[in-house]
């Protein structure tokens, strides 16, 4: 819990020292409308809602990633710099068993019976090639089409109850320990 407080506390010293940082870039204008819509608050709800855009846009292909999330964090009012930090979730390691998961969670929503293609990754000369994954992709097709945005939506509400959770959880225990100490103040 300590950790959690420690943390919430380098967040708040954090956010003059960004102010201050874009007041010297040539993003210098657009402060008020980046302020108005809390993209650089280091707050519990703006928190939560940068965690929550990084997820979903986390399963965007490439470098349209950190695009989607600065455009739905300033949409939702949400960090931008915690969402951008989000969708380093997705890597070359985490993509194909992602991608297996869209595929199944697509196959549960689409009626019919859906089957995925066998996992073939080796190039012609037998190693890994990125055409051989592209191709595997272009075959999972409807069920992965219609899953990415399912698990999207699904790890961006997972995401952002957990940034509520832990952001309030020293809170809830510090007052757990108050109503004991009342409690035993009571009894004396």
């Amino acid at each position: 819990m300590q950790m959690l407080c420690t943390l919430r506390r380098w967040l708040r010293r954090l956010e003059p020292r960004v102010r201050d940082q874009l007041a010297g870039t040539m993003l210098a204008r657009a402060v008020p409308w980046m302020e108005q819509r809390a993209l650089f608050r280091f707050q519990r709800e703006p928190l939560a809602r940068g965690v929550a855009a990084g997820m979903f846009c986390g399963l965007i292909p490439g470098p349209l990633q950190l695009l989607g999330t600065v455009g739905a964090c300033g949409w939702l009012r949400g960090n931008v710099v915690a969402g951008g930090i989000t969708t380093f979730y997705t890597n070359p390691l985490t993509t194909v068993p992602l991608y297996v998961l869209a595929f199944q969670m697509g196959s549960l929503v689409l009626p019919g019976e859906q089957t995925m293609p066998a996992w073939n990754a080796s190039g012609p000369a037998g190693v890994f090639s990125v055409e051989a994954l592209a191709t595997w992709m272009q075959a999972l097709g409807t069920p992965l089409l219609v899953g990415l945005p399912v698990l999207g939506l699904v790890l961006a509400v997972l995401g952002y109850g957990l940034v509520q959770a832990l952001w309030l959880a020293p809170a809830v225990q510090r007052g757990r320990r108050w109503q004991r100490a009342r409690a035993l103040r009571g009894q004396a």
